[in-house]
């Protein structure tokens, strides 16, 4: 009797490892979520913007440093001439980085690809019906 009981905790502790092998090779070996696919000139801008280490200072979506603002839709907010400026010759609060034009061009191509993909911060969800929501965008 002993002997079919450890063949029972032999079987289930199998199978309890097999199920967790098949669970793990499904959830590491699935394709990625898409993302908004970023365009070559909002990839360089991507990469400007972790090379001079942005995201120290400011935040996109939220996440990021809190001495500068939220840049998630500064282009939609903004001009792009006065953002071009801030960028390139700073404020009294953000040093001049020293981008060239080429990399100006780059950061600005990279922030208007992110304010199209989506906004920061979002409102309360409003109640419009049973169990349906409308979700408003943060306008200041």
């Amino acid at each position: 009797m002993r002997v079919d009981s450890y063949r029972l905790l032999w079987l289930v502790l199998g199978m309890f490892v097999m199920v967790a092998a098949v669970y793990s090779w499904r959830v590491y070996s699935a394709p990625p979520i898409d993302e908004a696919p970023l365009d070559s000139p909002a990839w360089e801008g991507k990469l400007v913007y972790q090379r001079y280490n942005c995201v120290a200072c400011h935040q996109l979506y939220g996440l990021g440093g809190y001495m500068g603002p939220d840049l998630t839709n500064v282009m939609g907010r903004r001009d792009e001439a006065v953002v071009r400026a801030i960028i390139r010759y700073g404020t009294p609060r953000m040093p001049a980085m020293g981008l060239t034009d080429a990399e100006t061009a780059a950061v600005i191509a990279f922030l208007k690809q992110v304010n199209r993909s989506g906004t920061f911060p979002v409102r309360a969800p409003q109640r419009v019906g049973w169990g349906m929501y409308d979700v408003k965008p943060y306008d200041p």
